[in-house]
């Protein structure tokens, strides 16, 4: 049965431009190394999707209203539903030294910010530069090949997968539990000096809020531990044969993120 509009799925895609069969993003490492995106500081996995909500795509939005578990499909994207068509008054002519101390460095190809824009230098001369503000996908025709690994049900994996989107660590630093209309994440000594973590934990419970009904709170804890205790919790990690862990006093629904997976 496809996909209702709000429903969690994890996707595997690569999105290549259909007329030269560049790929532009992935989430598959094989094909990441195929292409110049590769990043080896990266966890490829599949993404966290909302089908129909505008998390990705329209026209990928649209074709996944239309998929089911374990569909593997080829989807076209015409530019009116990718990233739009190409606007000549989005390019501009600016004389060179606007672009400030280092403006007799820049070359065609270059992507710079000014006045709070993205631009792409196409031309120099004469003093001169054009800076192009359209994305650089716009009128290009995209084909996404996309694998339907599985939707999200249950309350334990949309908090895990939620959290998740909102901070991309490692698994085992983050852990939640919940019990009635009440979840607690706690966040370790180096999750909470994150820049912007506020703002992150917003986005957190506003998300959990949208997609799992029965909780009326969330609580964040900040965890800080000594260093003894550290690397005790490091050898333990490293000795585990099972990975689900004891089951916290709290609650009988204690999750590890590293969970359920």
């Amino acid at each position: 049965m496809p996909f209702d509009k709000g429903s969690l799925i994890l996707l595997d895609y690569t999105a290549r431009i259909k007329d030269n069969g560049e790929i532009f993003e992935t989430t598959i490492e094989e094909d990441a190394k195929k292409s110049s995106l590769y990043d080896p500081t990266r966890k490829y996995e599949p993404r966290l999707i909302s089908v129909g909500e505008g998390w990705v795509l329209k026209g990928l939005d649209e074709a996944l209203t239309e998929t089911n578990v374990g569909d593997k499909r080829s989807i076209e994207i015409s530019p009116d539903k990718g990233f739009g068509e190409r606007d000549t008054s989005k390019v501009r002519m600016i004389p060179q030294r606007k672009l400030g101390e280092k403006a007799n460095e820049i070359k065609v190809g270059d992507v710079v910010e000014l006045d709070d824009r993205t631009g792409v230098i196409r031309y120099i001369g004469s003093g001169r530069v054009q800076i192009d503000y359209n994305h650089r996908l716009a009128s290009r025709t995209l084909v996404y090949d996309v694998n339907i690994v599985k939707k999200i049900e249950s309350i334990d994996d949309k908090i895990k997968y939620l959290i998740k989107r909102r901070l991309p660590i490692e698994d085992e630093k983050i852990k939640f539990e919940y019990k009635d209309d009440e979840a607690v994440i706690e966040l370790s000594e180096d999750i909470s000096l994150l820049d912007g973590l506020q703002i992150i934990k917003k986005a957190v419970t506003s998300d959990i809020f949208k997609f799992v009904d029965s909780l009326n709170k969330i609580t964040f804890q900040d965890v800080y531990m000594s260093q003894k205790a550290k690397a005790s919790t490091s050898e333990t990690i490293l000795s585990k044969t099972s990975p689900r862990s004891a089951t916290s006093p709290r609650s009988q629904k204690a999750t590890s993120i590293s969970e359920n997976k």
